[in-house]
């Protein structure tokens, strides 16, 4: 007569808590083992899906239009006309994207973005 993963897995739990001297009951053991095994199965299932080679990302060129440009260039070259504002003060955090200013101790962030034209239905 052959034992199946559980029957033998209920024994062997059986057999080490009689060595450490804390006896289970059977229905014990049973659940621990029940337990023990689901665990295993869903690591098991886990394991496959992150043996698996992730998808390289395709790089996509970042095109920047004309008008973008310009306007970025405009505000950078006028910002330090405003009232408070020094040239040290102004930082770009990403090129034709993204402007830093420091005034007073206050920081502001312009964002320019150019927005897509709405989709045709």
């Amino acid at each position: 007569m052959k034992m199946t993963d559980l029957e033998k897995l209920i024994k062997k739990i059986m057999n080490e808590a009689e060595a450490n001297w804390e006896p289970v009951s059977y229905d014990e053991a049973k659940q621990m083992a029940e337990a023990e095994l689901k665990a295993k199965k869903n690591t098991k299932h886990y394991e496959t899906k992150t043996a698996t080679k992730p998808k390289e990302k395709k790089t996509r060129p970042v095109v920047v239009s004309d008008e973008k440009k310009a306007i970025f260039e405009t505000i950078i070259k006028n910002l330090d006309r405003c009232e408070g504002v020094e040239r040290e003060n102004i930082e770009i955090l990403k090129e034709n994207k993204l402007i830093q200013v420091t005034i007073n101790n206050k920081t502001f962030k312009i964002d320019i973005i150019e927005q897509r034209p709405p989709k045709k239905k």
